[in-house]
């Protein structure tokens, strides 16, 4: 995406203030872009690789524009909403996901971590690559995956999963409370392991 250079305002404005410019002047919309499209990129690269990452991307910013009139401006970040967006997208993904999830636990060949294995750092990959933690991945809910994965790759706040997955702070709790726990009976119980895994998925 090529446009022209922020202006001073654009660099330094929150994104909620990017996103009302942006209602009036559409091309501002591009510095959201700038600021969190390698984020969302990396983050669904991890889930699906990234052949489909480089689509969740834009379908990620596509859907954001159009509904950026529905934004609350009372929020300074978009990070969260954008991470929503993306979620749902993926979520449209699941069965890419769960296949990839069930080959490396079958195989030990994760072939979506070699998609991005290059560019995260060793002990990222190294979990990925964990037999035993893809297939508690592939036995999650959907939905408290989503929210296992926002913490540990997009290292959301639980405030912010909650924003992003429209569901109250207590519901992320409860949802991430019990991914933790199935991953810690796929992975023996073993509380060092527990703790980088789930942190880390």
């Amino acid at each position: 995406m090529t446009h022209d250079p922020p202006t001073p305002y654009e660099t330094t404005a929150d994104d909620a203030a990017l996103i009302r410019e942006s209602r009036e002047r559409p091309e501002v919309f591009a510095r959201l872009y700038d600021r969190h499209a390698a984020d969302i990129h990396r983050y669904a690269a991890r889930r699906l690789g990234d052949a489909v990452a480089d689509d969740i991307t834009a379908d990620t910013f596509l859907a954001a524009f159009r509904h950026r009139t529905r934004f609350d401006t009372d929020r300074s970040s978009a990070r969260p909403w954008l991470y929503g967006i993306a979620a749902n997208l993926i979520g449209k993904h699941r069965r890419t996901e769960l296949r990839a999830l069930r080959a490396l636990a079958r195989t030990g060949i994760d072939p979506v971590a070699e998609s991005w294995s290059d560019r995260v750092d060793s002990r990222v990959t190294a979990q990925a690559a964990h037999r035993p933690l893809a297939a508690a991945l592939a036995t999650l809910a959907d939905r408290d995956r989503h929210v296992l994965l926002l913490v540990a790759w997009a290292d959301l706040s639980y405030q912010e999963v909650a924003e992003a997955l429209s569901i109250p702070v207590g519901t992320v709790r409860s949802r991430l409370n019990r991914a933790r726990r199935k991953v810690r009976t796929a992975l023996g119980g073993d509380p060092t392991i527990v703790t980088d895994a789930a942190e880390v998925a």
